[in-house]
């Protein structure tokens, strides 16, 4: 079992509440965990930004880049949690938890898959 400081920077007071033992990355909740560890990968610098960070869409089906500068550190620390927890994943399997629904009008919706141009430079950048 891992402790809390190995989870990264997690606030020690969220687990003595619930954990007498170890804590694992799924003891944790995911949002929080997920917007603690993009905070902690934009302040070590080690996550280098793409240049087109702030002109790409996420996806086919959305209309505007995201309004959030760090968002390609919270989708990278999302990114690296899920593929911590299923090993093996690809990015296919990626493009389609992060896909949704596209909105055609008086037609029935579809689920449309993700950008894999931003799922794959974030699994090359973070293994670096």
């Amino acid at each position: 079992m891992a402790s809390y400081q190995s989870l990264g920077p997690i606030k020690e007071h969220t687990y003595k509440e619930k954990h007498t033992g170890g804590v694992t990355l799924k003891d944790v909740e995911s949002h929080m965990w997920v917007k603690e560890f993009g905070a902690f990968l934009k302040k070590s610098g080690k996550l280098t930004i793409p240049k087109w960070h702030d002109i790409v869409k996420t996806a086919t089906f959305k209309e505007l880049p995201p309004k959030d500068g760090d968002w390609f550190y919270i989708r990278s620390a999302a990114l690296l949690r899920r593929v911590y927890l299923r090993q093996g994943v690809g990015t296919g399997a990626l493009r389609k938890i992060y896909g949704g629904r596209i909105n055609r009008g008086s037609a029935p919706s579809h689920h449309k898959k993700a950008s894999a141009s931003v799922i794959r430079h974030a699994l090359r950048v973070s293994k670096k």
